[in-house]
């Protein structure tokens, strides 16, 4: 198949004509972003004049500070100075400086062509080149350092007052949420009571003051052996009143020794001036000069239901002090002798003021502080005196029968009691309570009034006689010699008789 021919070209002619120039429409917003500005047909370059001088004035910059031209300009009179060029040397840059770091290879990250070297600073100080020394300025006060002089010392003043109020504030703040932080601790507020408030004159306390100064712990021992007991200061020359049973080891054995301890510690000799073991007393006197003694009461004034306090050394605790009332009074108490002695009988005080052993010989005062008694003995649950504790059951021998024994063994060292001559039992029947005779001593003053066994005495003088312990203590309550009108019952006749007592 053959090829179908081309026209021959003309050489001088070009085959298509140039493509018509596409200009696309320009949009407003980039035209008038990008554009030239009105008025402007041409490049912008147009708009500099020839020899570089624009019609417009030349806006100059105000020179620059005078400090940092000094610091910073050519030195006077240098038109074409190199700031990298040594301070001496020909002018070349690195003539006379330090040879580069980088001579050595000995740091080959450094750039061999940077421009800048080590060198000299570009001006000598002005000091050095003259050799003097520039004088030192005036040292800045704290003001000047830190607010530059421009601060009134009125005004720092206040600013320092105003700094002293903010951290007073922050310590009144601080302190109260530490206060608040626990809720189990704080400031506590205790209100304290007047001291000594309710020791009145006449309180316990005051007399409890008053009278144990002449309340003394008496201590017998003999070897091994002893006892503790109480006593009271009845005379300034040195006379103690107690119980017969608390010294009796020293009447039994000469080598027993008596100290008596006062409040203060004092701790003194004692011997033993006279015993009634009948109505267990006795009388011991004190190496002590002018002591504090107790005030005398009267026992007769008593009446049941008065106030007394009990002082005394109960179990060796000495200087101890009970309250209580009286709870009877002519109340006989019948108790068994010491060592072989004879039975004790006293016209006791009942008190229920606790008293223990070792309580035997102290005083019982009443509401003025006055001696009313001389505690002997207490009751137990056991129904046998001087054993066990306190059960509120306390006796004490009344001051008037004390005090009058007192003095009689003071002056004579014994006692003698009046005696109706009869061994009496305590007995109950339909028609009568008494004590029975149960023997007459021969010639004795019951005998020599016609007084026979089995006879039951109701009565002696104005005290009545419901026990043999009560026969007893009415007996004593008369004087030995004196005429007593006695009233027995026989075979269920009453009878009186007129007795004259004599003397045990």
């Amino acid at each position: 198949m053959s090829q179908p021919t081309m026209p021959e070209e003309n050489p001088g002619e070009p085959r298509l004509a140039p493509k018509p120039l596409d200009r696309p429409p320009v949009d407003p917003e980039q035209a008038a972003a990008f554009g030239r500005p009105r008025g402007v047909d041409g490049a912008f370059d147009k708009l500099c004049v020839p020899n570089g001088r624009s019609s417009a004035p030349i806006i100059t910059k105000p020179p620059a500070p005078e400090s940092l031209a000094e610091a910073f300009g050519r030195p006077p009179g240098a038109e074409d100075v190199l700031l990298q060029r040594p301070a001496t040397g020909t002018g070349s840059p690195n003539e006379g400086a330090e040879p580069p770091l980088w001579a050595e290879k000995a740091d080959p990250w450094r750039d061999p062509g940077a421009p800048a070297v080590l060198g000299g600073p570009a001006l000598e100080a002005e000091d050095e080149k003259n050799g003097e020394e520039r004088p030192r300025g005036a040292l800045l006060s704290l003001p000047e350092v830190l607010f530059g002089r421009r601060v009134k010392p009125v005004a720092l003043g206040l600013l320092g007052v105003i700094c002293l109020l903010i951290g007073a504030v922050g310590g009144v703040v601080g302190w109260g949420i530490a206060r608040t932080g626990n809720s189990l601790t704080g400031t506590a507020t205790i209100s304290e009571a007047e001291a000594g408030k309710e020791r009145a004159p006449g309180s316990i306390a005051d007399i409890a003051a008053r009278v144990s100064p002449a309340v003394i712990s008496i201590e017998v021992k003999s070897g091994d052996t002893g006892s503790v007991g109480s006593g009271v200061m009845i005379d300034p020359q040195g006379y103690a009143i107690t119980n017969n049973h608390v010294i009796s080891l020293a009447t039994s054995d000469p080598q027993a020794k008596i100290t008596a301890v006062f409040t203060d510690g004092t701790r003194t000799e004692a011997k033993v001036v006279g015993t009634d073991p009948k109505t267990d007393l006795a009388v011991i006197k004190v190496a002590v000069r002018n002591p504090v003694v107790i005030q005398i009461g009267k026992s007769a004034d008593l009446e049941p239901g008065d106030s007394v306090i009990a002082v005394g050394s109960p179990l060796g605790l000495q200087n101890t002090v009970t309250a209580g009332i009286v709870s009877a009074l002519h109340r006989p108490i019948t108790a068994q002798g010491e060592n072989g002695e004879p039975p004790v009988t006293y016209d006791a005080i009942q008190t229920d003021a606790p008293i223990n052993r070792g309580n035997s010989g102290g005083a019982l005062v009443d509401s003025t502080g006055a001696l009313v008694g001389i505690n002997s003995s207490i009751r137990t649950d056991s129904g046998e005196a001087g054993q066990g504790g306190s059960i509120g059951i306390g006796f004490a021998i009344p001051a008037d029968d004390a005090m009058k024994i007192a003095k009689v063994l003071i002056s004579n060292g014994q006692v003698k009691h009046a005696d109706i001559g009869v061994n009496a039992a305590s007995v109950s029947a339909d028609t009568s309570e008494g004590a029975q005779v149960l023997n007459v001593a021969d010639g004795g003053p019951a005998a020599r009034a016609g007084i026979a066994e089995g006879d039951v005495i109701t009565k002696v003088g104005d005290r009545l006689v419901r026990n043999a312990a009560e026969l007893t203590v009415a007996v004593r309550a008369h004087n030995a010699g004196e005429v007593v009108p006695v009233q027995v019952v026989r075979q269920g006749r009453p009878l009186v008789v007129d007795v004259t007592l004599g003397s045990d």
